[in-house]
């Protein structure tokens, strides 16, 4: 057989993904992010509003089912990630996307909160194999040396339906009546039908389950993975500080609304137009140094908002945050499939997630703490201190992160395997 000599297409060049696997990837992305706007639009907006005038529950219910929520989420990261390496993608994540269809369509009869705190946690479990799986699909599913940016891409593209989740939701509690809920059901089944997608295996294991890559003991791995556990939690820590207060500060930096807004956009547009860029440094062998890099730089930018610059100065200093989170977010993707081994990837990377929840759900309570005693510049000092120190934290303990070349992260004779033995 003559090999294919056909130009490739501008597609095909741009997209980080392998043609085979991208439908898939796609699948999971969609199941991802469909489970996202359903799981953020009913327990950030929609319960809030309505848990006592149509549950007949107390306001303090919201809270709580949220955070039932999050800990199930929270707790079942690294299980789930195992359960993925043992019986495949595609069935893990469809039982998980059904588990939440169930919480989610028995939602309105939650009227005790017994019941309203078993859907929750129910729905917490089910969600936790959303973002194990898709995140180890699509490394596995990335083209030789782009690792980082095809999981920056993905983050990035479900990103906006956890906020429009919010929104609509919002909007839509103010209704009464039993749309909204039907409309999460809806959007759940579709996410349920989505997950069929996905293939049946990791594209790094053959038919029969067993891996294309060896396995590494536990002791080496729990070495490899160790490392990767306190920079997990303070990046998670120190991105989610600022985020619930940025309106509530932005009066004392002399900022109003629509003032804020166009700097957080300058500050994206900046991110956006950097990770081309960026990510290819994070592909190419420097994922440690482009994490250590967009620290260095998101800290020395918020450090610049404490100083109560004029607000021309404010418009320099949030591109300058963007740059950084451009080098952030590639590297620590590209860091994480390079440190860790290959096979027991799944697993590995869903404590780490669990991990990255903790960090998430504390960083609100910091800056919450570091504005109430620290004034409005309070948690810019926090975030700036704790990003500052973790980018000296790297580089003081570099060599615990012993990242594989980009020629063996990437792990080709494991897809030629698994075309072998196909993928469906």
């Amino acid at each position: 057989m003559t090999p294919d000599t056909r130009p490739e297409s501008k597609f095909g060049r741009l997209n980080p993904l392998r043609p085979e696997l991208t439908a898939g990837v796609a699948g999971a992305a969609l199941t991802l992010a469909l489970a996202e706007f359903v799981r953020n639009g009913l327990y950030a907006a929609y319960l809030t509003q309505v848990i006592d005038t149509r549950f007949g529950l107390p306001l303090a219910a919201a809270a709580s089912a949220w955070t039932v929520h999050l800990v199930a989420d929270t707790l079942m990261r690294g299980p789930a990630g195992a359960l993925i390496n043992r019986f495949g993608l595609r069935w893990v994540m469809f039982a998980g996307a059904a588990l939440s269809l169930l919480a989610v369509g028995l939602l309105p009869l939650a009227h005790h909160l017994w019941l309203l705190l078993l859907l929750s946690a129910l729905h917490g479990v089910g969600f936790s194999v959303m973002w194990p799986g898709t995140m180890n699909l699509t490394a596995d599913a990335a083209r030789e040396g782009y690792q980082g940016r095809a999981l920056t891409f993905i983050n990035v593209a479900v990103t906006p339906l956890i906020g429009a989740g919010v929104l609509v939701y919002g909007a839509l509690a103010g209704r009464g009546d039993s749309v909204p809920l039907t409309l999460a059901i809806g959007i759940q089944a579709g996410a349920t039908l989505l997950s069929l997608l996905i293939p049946r295996r990791r594209p790094m294991q053959d038919t029969a389950g067993a891996q294309a890559t060896p396995r590494v003991p536990t002791a080496q791995l729990a070495r490899q993975l160790a490392p990767l556990l306190p920079a997990a939690f303070m990046q998670t820590l120190t991105l989610t500080l600022l985020g619930l207060w940025l309106f509530r500060i932005a009066p004392g930096l002399g900022l109003d609304y629509w003032g804020l807004v166009g700097l957080l956009v300058v500050g994206g547009a900046a991110a956006f137009a950097a990770m081309p860029l960026t990510g290819k440094v994070a592909d190419n062998g420097r994922a440690l140094l482009a994490v250590t890099l967009g620290y260095a730089l998101v800290g020395v930018a918020l450090a610049g908002f404490v100083l109560k610059p004029p607000v021309a100065v404010m418009y320099l200093l949030g591109p300058l945050a963007g740059v950084g989170y451009a080098f952030l977010a590639p590297g620590w993707a590209a860091l994480v499939t390079r440190v860790l081994p290959e096979a027991q990837r799944p697993a590995a990377w869903g404590v780490l997630m669990a991990v990255e929840n903790i960090g998430v759900a504390l960083g609100p309570l910091l800056g919450a703490f570091a504005l109430r005693h620290l004034g409005a510049t309070g948690p810019f000092k926090v975030s700036a201190a704790l990003a500052l120190l973790t980018s000296l934290g790297y580089v003081l303990f570099r060599h615990a992160f012993r990242e594989r070349p980009p020629e063996q992260a990437g792990a080709e004779p494991a897809w030629e395997t698994g075309r072998q033995a196909g993928h469906d």
